[in-house]
């Protein structure tokens, strides 16, 4: 996959999560996405519409989103959110990072992170 298609991914993946934009993440996503924690063989998403439905339920509860730092490694994109909303971070957020594995177009996987450093070495940097 070019350079400037996984770019172009990547502004669409931080427009969505910023804007808590469904409508944009939905075209993103693989029909047979997963979605769960670092080698997780069982993962809580397994396709398009688990994925939507737990974005859908955060946003409903007042959970967002600030993408504040983007890396595109391969056919990996490393995205790096301060989020807030959830009860024990509601005044100062928390940092959260997820890993999105892109092919031909799509997010295939998203692998979740509490660790910064877990997460860039898992996506290739």
């Amino acid at each position: 996959m070019s350079d400037a298609l996984m770019d172009a991914i990547a502004a669409r993946i931080q427009t969505a999560l910023g804007a808590a934009d469904l409508t944009e993440f939905t075209d993103l996503l693989h029909p047979d996405v997963r979605w769960g924690p670092p080698d997780d063989p069982n993962p809580g998403c397994t396709n398009r519409k688990q994925v939507l439905t737990w974005y859908r339920r955060g946003r409903d509860a007042g959970v967002r989103a600030e993408v504040v730092e983007c890396h595109v490694f391969d056919c990996r994109i490393l995205i790096g959110t301060r989020i807030w909303g959830r009860d024990e971070h509601a005044a100062e957020g928390v940092e959260r990072w997820q890993v999105f594995t892109v092919n031909g177009g799509q997010i295939v996987d998203i692998t979740g992170y509490d660790d910064r450093s877990e997460a860039l070495a898992r996506a290739g940097g």
